[in-house]
């Protein structure tokens, strides 16, 4: 690790932790962030998101702390049943970046009585409020606790990550994908370790649903064209820039999570899943250069330009046409893509491999 800057090498968000209403922990979150950001650029990257992620977890924690308090206080009682609270997408990996949404959802034992389910229904709503009030926004894929498709009992669960990795079109697929980066936060960790092991045995009992997981995974933007240069966007406020989520990001999360799935890896972090990987296999080139890759990827979506917004970081997630005129800005998201490129056609090599042999 590089050398970091004079500062508290684990700094702590005390203010989280002691947050009382929604309104506290919005003010502890943007505390903590404006923390993070005073030492971002003395920080070795990986660390430093590792921070941010450990805030997230602590807004997480701090929230389900009070939705409970706040349920009881309305009068709906004590949680009637152990459950867990998880994330997915980023957050799930460890990746969030500071202007990350929600990707959440509610796990529940199956021994509920009487209006329990209700209690829960009501729980997810007010967790995913009281979230989006602390400064997360609502997932517009509607991947939260408040929405009943991911907040189930157990055994709905299970049956639900049956039925995903059994029918493979894109739609059960892409929710198999979301649900491969689950994440324990708060609550039950017996739970969360139940769903994991299912969704394991899921993907390990279907070998038919590789070609589906790899379809999903070379589908992404162009990023280099034909001549080896970098395809910025074309039209909107943002021509001339590039989206580094979707233009290289994603593409590295997406092919390093197949490869994971494709092995039986149960790692949700990309770096860790990458190190699996090379455990494995015994390393190659194109792996380390993966792992290197996805380090610049992921210090080019935190170095996209900010803006704050009532307190808050947010991001548009491109890196601006002034920024690549930067040469070694240009050299490194080049070289990155370029990476990107070999293993989407060594995917591809994969796909139709799988596809003549009828899989």
């Amino acid at each position: 690790m590089k050398p970091l800057i004079s500062y508290d090498p684990n700094p702590g968000f005390p203010e989280i932790r002691m947050a009382g209403t929604a309104q506290e922990l919005r003010e502890a979150r943007i505390s903590g962030q404006n923390k993070l950001l005073e030492i971002k650029n003395g920080a070795e990257p990986a660390f430093w998101i590792n921070l941010v992620n450990r805030m997230h977890d602590e807004v997480g924690q701090r929230a389900v702390f009070l939705c409970e308090r706040e349920m009881n206080e309305a009068g709906f009682g004590r949680p009637p049943a152990r459950y867990a609270f998880v994330a997915f997408g980023s957050c799930g990996r460890r990746e969030a970046t500071l202007w990350s949404d929600q990707d959440n959802g509610l796990i529940i034992e199956d021994e509920l009585e009487g209006n329990a389910v209700i209690y829960f229904r009501r729980f997810g709503t007010r967790l995913s409020n009281m979230l989006e009030t602390a400064g997360y926004p609502k997932c517009k894929g509607k991947v939260m606790c408040s929405e009943p498709a991911w907040n189930m009992k157990i055994s709905e669960w299970k049956r639900q990550l049956e039925e995903w990795s059994a029918d493979h079109v894109w739609e059960p697929t892409r929710h198999l994908i979301i649900a491969s980066d689950m994440r324990h936060v708060a609550g039950s960790r017996e739970l969360s370790e139940a769903w994991a092991r299912h969704f394991h045995s899921c993907v390990l009992n279907n070998t038919d649903i590789i070609p589906a997981l790899l379809r999903n995974t070379v589908r992404h933007k162009a990023t280099l064209n034909v001549m080896g240069q970098i395809v910025t966007e074309r039209f909107g406020e943002h021509a001339g820039d590039f989206d580094v989520k979707y233009g290289v990001y994603i593409p590295l999360v997406n092919s390093i999570r197949t490869m994971a799935l494709q092995r039986g890896i149960a790692e949700t972090s990309t770096l860790r899943r990458l190190e699996r990987i090379m455990l494995l296999e015994g390393g190659s080139l194109l792996l380390e250069n993966a792992q290197h890759a996805f380090m610049i990827a992921l210090k080019m979506r935190n170095d996209t330009p900010l803006r704050i917004q009532d307190g808050l970081v947010g991001s548009s997630g491109y890196l601006l046409k002034e920024q690549l005129k930067n040469k070694k800005v240009l050299y490194e998201l080049r070289d990155t893509l370029g990476v990107v490129r070999r293993i989407h056609r060594a995917m591809l090599r994969e796909l139709r491999l799988a596809e003549r042999k009828g899989l």
